[in-house]
């Protein structure tokens, strides 16, 4: 009776479990890995965004940030100049008929050569315009929030940012760096599998995680993951 028993209730569990556990055992690093490759692909987006918004506040202020309150600041009262061409210096009746114009009227300001353009003159010249930072960077993107991009996505961490200043032959050049270390960005999938991870990152002497910019030597601001 005991060996029926055992033949035929408890020896189907067990196999039923040691196929349960070698199937788990194959699908854990499946199920990290798909889990990882969709985080990754949020988080490299917002490290795009923090990228776009740096360089843009450099080119208005001649330096990086490391406040992320700096860079919404920038973003919600902000100005970008933007730089209208019109005509082209290749066109050489326009560039004739540009200079004569300037001569006859040196003090003659580009929003009056746009009028005489709209009138059929033929000329190049380019207009300066100071448009909110706003109105420009990401208006094509409704689901854009420049709160968000205090954080590690999936997390609630802040994201790590750091500026700097360095001489590189002889020259200041504004640096900065933004990173996600994946014990952040990865929090509450298998933690096994993110040390090894991690392990296997440091190992070939790349950054655990996620990182656009660098602090110690111009990359022209790269992320890893490119």
């Amino acid at each position: 009776m005991v060996k029926k028993l055992f033949s035929y209730l408890i020896l189907p569990l067990v196999i039923i479990g040691l196929v349960y556990l070698i199937v788990e055992s194959v699908m854990q690093p499946v199920r990290f890995n798909e889990q990882k490759e969709y985080r990754e692909g949020v988080a490299i987006q917002r490290l795009k965004d923090l990228r776009t918004l740096q360089e843009a506040y450099k080119t208005e202020t001649g330096h990086f940030t490391s406040s992320i309150d700096s860079l919404k600041n920038f973003y919600n009262t902000g100005d970008i100049r933007v730089v209208l061409q019109i005509g082209s210096n290749d066109d050489s009746l326009a560039v004739v008929n540009t200079d004569r114009l300037k001569r006859r009227n040196p003090r003659i300001t580009p929003q009056q050569m746009y009028e005489l353009y709209l009138k059929g003159e033929h000329l190049v010249f380019s207009i300066e315009n100071d448009i909110p930072v706003r109105d420009t960077l990401f208006n094509s993107r409704p689901d854009f929030c420049v709160d968000s991009l205090a954080f590690i996505p999936f997390c609630g961490d802040s994201i790590i940012m750091e500026s700097t200043v360095k001489k590189v032959s002889g020259v200041d050049v504004p640096l900065f760096e933004a990173s996600m270390p994946y014990r952040a960005l990865l929090k509450g999938l298998d933690n096994q599998l993110r040390i090894n991870l991690d392990a296997e990152r440091e190992d070939t002497g790349r950054y655990p995680g996620l990182k656009v910019g660098s602090v110690t030597a111009p990359n022209n601001n790269a992320g890893n993951w490119e």
